[in-house]
């Protein structure tokens, strides 16, 4: 594995949609006790959930400390399920873990982003997190897969979404963060994002969903679901603390241009809850310097967007909330081709995240 100094753009690389094919699907297993309750044992059953129901459409690598190796092997008991020990500080292999990127000759390599725990020491969620900005290069070394390291540039997988087609979407309250990048422009920023993953226009929402830890992670709130297309976190209550933010994305979405000139259609995705943690959620999480405190008033960012595209399927998160069938229902209309597969979620969500942040698709390669 060789540490490039060019840029994917440069080297005829970009970052494929998700919907193109996937030779396998990366994981992290949780077991962090000052962010998932009882020392990770119910997020360690919904990840397995969600692994197994990966498997049924494309291999899948699991990434365990040494400590947890024989109890997560013995539960992924999968054949499509790989389990291999890399040391992390959590879960969250979306914003870990590289960004894919392939050229039309086969090739397939990484982006190495900086990572900083959603904010450093300005509103990030936990430290340390070395091990964690340690997690894409490990990916990539086991891989075999040349790589690209932003150093000192700060991004998470989960900020962005592509249409594979030269535009990317993501959000003002993310990408523009002083505690991300507080020393480069928006130009800059965008520059950064056309170098590493071959995109020409770039589609700034203003904000996430209220509540969300990352910062307002695009991928809990907007995604593609093919070119020309997304689908919006949405309520049409004046009350509700999302509507603004709908709104406003709204907005920006009826105006916006991609890169082949299209005006976007818009799809939208009902918001669950409102959802809170209970008494008894909170308590068992562990109390510790520095990490995100878990509280029976905060709103959670529930989002059905926060789903998987893998070969052939779509894996979703439901909550049991009247919103669950409608939620399938859209996504079943909207991927003809794919079997959707709605998986528990509320545990994931429990610590910060769903379905999407905690899944890295590995793009297989492509000829041209």
């Amino acid at each position: 594995m060789t540490t490039l100094t060019s840029t994917p753009r440069a080297d005829g690389y970009r970052m494929p949609a998700e919907w193109e094919p996937h030779s396998q699907t990366w994981m992290v297993w949780p077991e962090r006790p000052d962010n998932w309750r009882l020392g990770g044992k119910p997020a360690q059953a919904a990840f397995t959930a969600v692994a197994k129901a990966i498997a049924r459409f494309e291999p899948v690598t699991v990434c365990v400390s040494a400590a947890q190796y024989e109890n997560a092997r013995a539960r992924l008991d999968h054949p499509n399920i790989r389990v291999v020990e890399i040391t992390t500080d959590d879960a969250w292999v979306r914003d870990t873990g590289p960004t894919f990127v392939i050229d039309d000759n086969g090739g397939v390599r990484g982006v190495d982003w900086t990572f900083n725990a959603w904010g450093g020491f300005d509103g990030g969620l936990y430290w340390p997190w070395q091990r964690d900005d340690q997690v894409a290069n490990k990916i990539l070394e086991i891989e075999r897969c040349d790589r690209y390291r932003t150093e000192g540039f700060v991004l998470e997988g989960g900020s962005i979404h592509v249409d594979g087609e030269g535009t990317l979407i993501t959000t003002e309250e993310c990408l523009l963060n002083r505690n991300r990048n507080p020393h480069l422009s928006r130009e800059q920023i965008e520059d950064m994002l056309r170098e590493h993953l071959a995109i020409e226009t770039v589609i700034w929402l203003p904000d996430g969903l209220y509540n969300d830890e990352t910062d307002g992670h695009v991928d809990n709130f907007c995604c593609y679901v093919r070119p020309g297309e997304v689908l919006l976190a949405w309520t049409d209550d004046p009350q509700n603390p999302n509507y603004p933010r709908c709104q406003a994305a709204m907005r920006v979405l009826e105006q916006a241009r991609d890169a082949k000139g299209r005006a976007l259609t818009v799809h939208k995705m009902p918001i669950p809850g409102p959802l809170y943690a209970s008494e008894d959620e909170c308590a068992g999480v562990d109390l510790a310097a520095g990490s995100q405190e878990r509280s029976p008033k905060v709103r959670l960012a529930g989002s059905y967007v926060n789903f998987l595209i893998v070969n052939g399927g779509i894996v979703a998160p439901r909550f049991d909330e009247p919103e669950d069938a409608e939620a399938e229902a859209l996504l079943k209309r909207l991927f003809p081709q794919h079997e959707v597969v709605m998986v528990p979620g509320r545990e994931i969500l429990l610590g910060g995240g769903n379905i999407h942040c905690i899944t890295q698709q590995q793009p297989a390669p492509q000829r041209r």
